[in-house]
């Protein structure tokens, strides 16, 4: 990337996080190269942009009204890197995707396969984190498109992909493993395993949906810390379907008794500024 965009992007971020530390988390910079980058900005402008505190970071009066051009020449310089992708005939790129673990056990692997036999030259960068962490990452720009649990922010734009369901998980021992259907009262008999990070937890809104208080023992977002501990009989958990496909664990899967499943799409902020390779991408995914 060239090296002014990297500093104009470097002083947008930090602008939009209010923080150095925050701004090189989301660049993969340190946060010594941030400042570096800004500092350079001041001195090529003959400017302040920044007031710098304790508490923070904020825009002087030159700072805000030089922000807006920062973003524009970021823009475009996205739209020319998608222009070249373009002439190029897809001979290069990089696809950007936020995504959550049992996208990127599961569904990921079998899509870039596919996807690598027609553009054998495109890189990848995989964000694995909770379904907040992908739509800020979309939100940002910090990825071009990503997984989630559908319905999602209402500035993004979604294709819905399938419709997963939610299973209780047992371990084999567990006096219900022959019902055929869970019933959902059971769920409060057993210590609770809450595969749970941030909001947007489908497993809470069952319970708040019943009128349940669990008795949860253990929370994580490892799906596979979930399924050792089921094993393990240190209590009972619900998860995706998607995750409960080749499990490597002695654990039984049953329906639950009332309607309980997530909807899975791919979001992005906006289809037109898209890059190439990433609307090449989303033709190969499972969509129905």
């Amino acid at each position: 990337m060239d090296t002014n965009i990297l500093k104009y992007m470097a002083f947008i971020r930090t602008v939009e996080y209010g923080s150095f530390t925050k701004a090189a988390e989301i660049l993969h910079y340190s946060q010594s190269g941030i400042s570096r980058m800004i500092n350079d900005l001041e001195k090529e402008w003959r400017v302040s942009l920044l007031e710098r505190s304790r508490a923070g970071v904020r825009l002087t009066s030159d700072g805000q009204q030089l922000l807006p051009y920062a973003k524009s020449v970021c823009d475009e310089y996205w739209k020319l890197q998608t222009k070249i992708e373009a002439i190029n005939g897809l001979e290069s790129g990089l696809i950007r995707i936020g995504t959550f673990s049992s996208v990127a056990t599961h569904w990921l692997p079998n899509i870039i396969k596919a996807f690598q036999k027609d553009y054998p030259n495109i890189d990848y960068e995989l964000l694995l984190g909770d379904y907040t962490e992908i739509e800020e990452w979309i939100l940002d720009g910090r990825v071009d498109c990503g997984f989630l649990r559908l319905p999602t922010h209402p500035e993004l734009e979604t294709i819905f992909l399938e419709q997963d369901q939610l299973m209780v998980i047992l371990p084999e021992t567990h006096p219900l493993v022959e019902c055929e259907r869970f019933p959902v009262t059971a769920l409060c008999n057993d210590p609770f395993m809450l595969l749970e990070k941030g909001a947007k937890a489908e497993v809470t809104e069952i319970f708040e949906r019943c009128g349940l208080s669990p008795k949860v023992r253990f929370t994580t977002w490892d799906d596979y810390a979930i399924m050792s501990m089921v094993e393990s009989g240190l209590g009972i958990s619900i998860l995706p379907e998607l995750i409960l496909k080749r499990v490597p664990y002695r654990i039984v899967a049953k329906i639950l008794d009332v309607p309980a499943y997530r909807n899975i799409g791919l979001a992005f902020r906006d289809k037109k500024a898209i890059s190439l390779a990433g609307l090449r991408f989303i033709d190969y995914l499972p969509h129905r």
